[in-house]
């Protein structure tokens, strides 16, 4: 089955899956967009509400903002308290939580299908009538806080960000989704405010649900869940437009950061700008990175560790979203060894650009994508994250067979040619260790 484009009718069939699966869309009054995928042999179900908002979203004074209102939103409505939204998932043995990225917000919860009008009625009442306590808020300040701590304690996770911000310079993709600390702090409750009322309307709301359900009965049940809330919703109103797909000029930066602390290991990161997220080489670079460093049998995993024992962890990852993206490999090792892992690094990247990959490599990345998909699809969490992707990303759905075969039509050469072009840009490379300056890393020794 080819691309299913997302616009057009307001109910349409998508696909029929294996299993009796079958994959549905309808646009309600007001614009909100209904997504599920049916899934006959479950007996739970996942619903998220997405709002297609995320960090990049902000402006000066929000800063940290969307982060800031995931929180709220559990903190209590007009009919429920804190206490209450949490007692409702427990009392059936369901999960609920929510994820800010940089260019979406989901609010989402697990239950037994029987209690997925629960999980719709709490969620619906959140997104739509969360009171944004002051006092709640000056609480959850210091949450989100203690949080950032956690994370700036990790030094993994500050090479990372630090090496995003680095090779994406002031597009706003490069700030951290959470704010900084001055930000967190300086932020006001009329500015979260704000950002609720702007962004929180039918026309931005995404509902996307997968598992032992019924399309019909779960439209029936949101629309009924906004109505209560009193939100007003048009027959005649549209979903908002999605973000344009453009390539922003992201150039990177050839450069060594060097961020001084006080550990045992040093972590390095080393990457460039990548590609966007309808790029048609996305299922190219999840095959290069595949052979590169996602797993055990990686080029990096057998180079950095098995060969000459110098990390425990290294992998390469990419990332992509609607106008930019990057592509990195890291490797946590001794300080001493610094600079040889930042070289073997780089040269496994050229490598790769200049010679390509094995018909055995491709071979078997093939296998490990094609069977981590699968297996990753057996779960309805993962099925209601793809609809969500679909609808706010690409504006396209594509069924699992599809994208298996674009999968399996990725030839060794397509791998060697986006090697070459990510082994030409702009490297920046960045190490968060008991370093002063980049001399110390001994670049460029054996």
């Amino acid at each position: 089955m080819p691309l299913v484009p997302l616009d057009g009718s307001d109910s349409a069939i998508l696909a029929g899956e294996a299993g009796g699966a079958a994959v549905r869309r309808s646009v309600l009054p007001g614009g909100v967009r209904v997504l599920t995928e049916s899934m006959p042999s479950q007996r739970s179900a996942t619903i998220g509400f997405w709002v297609g908002v995320g960090s990049r979203d902000e402006s000066p004074g929000t800063f940290g903002s969307t982060h800031f209102l995931e929180h709220l939103l559990f903190k209590g409505t007009q009919r429920r308290d804190a206490m209450d939204i949490a007692s409702a998932f427990d009392e059936v043995g369901g999960e609920s939580n929510a994820a800010t990225a940089k260019e979406s917000t989901c609010y989402y919860a697990r239950v037994l299908d029987t209690d997925l009008p629960l999980a719709i009625d709490v969620i619906a009442d959140m997104v739509t009538s969360a009171v944004l306590d002051p006092d709640e808020l000056e609480q959850e300040r210091g949450v989100i806080l203690e949080e950032l701590a956690m994370d700036n304690d990790d030094p993994a996770d500050v090479a990372h960000e630090r090496f995003v911000a680095a090779v994406l310079g002031e597009h706003p993709l490069g700030r951290p989704i959470g704010g900084t600390p001055e930000e967190i702090n300086g932020i006001t409750r009329e500015a979260v405010l704000e950002h609720y009322r702007r962004y929180y309307t039918p026309a931005e709301i995404v509902v996307t649900a997968a598992g032992s359900l019924d399309h019909d009965d779960v439209c029936a049940r949101v629309l009924a869940a906004l109505q209560a809330a009193g939100w007003v919703l048009p027959d005649d109103a549209r979903p908002v437009e999605r973000r344009a797909h453009a390539p922003a000029v992201i150039e990177g930066q050839h450069r060594v950061d060097v961020v001084r602390r006080p550990v045992e290991q040093a972590h390095i990161v080393m990457g460039c700008p990548g590609i966007i997220a309808t790029d048609e080489r996305r299922q190219i670079m999840s095959v290069l990175n595949a052979v590169l460093g996602g797993g055990m049998s990686s080029r990096l995993f057998q180079e950095v560790r098995e060969k000459r024992g110098l990390a425990y962890s290294t992998y390469s990852f990419s990332a992509a979203y609607s106008d930019a993206g990057y592509f990195g490999m890291y490797a946590g090792c001794s300080p001493a060894k610094a600079g040889q892992v930042i070289d073997l690094m780089g040269h496994e990247l050229e490598k790769l650009a200049a010679d390509g990959i094995t018909e055995a490599e491709l071979k078997k990345a093939v296998g490990q994508l094609s069977g981590g998909l699968v297996l990753a699809l057996e779960d309805p969490g993962s099925r209601m994250s793809r609809l969500g992707r679909a609808e706010l990303v690409t504006g396209h759905f594509q069924d699992i067979d599809t994208t298996l075969e674009k999968i399996r039509a990725v030839s060794a050469e397509d791998v060697r040619r986006l090697a070459a072009d990510l082994a030409g840009r702009r490297r920046t490379v960045t190490v968060v260790g008991p370093f002063d300056d980049a001399e110390q890393l001994g670049l460029g020794r054996d």
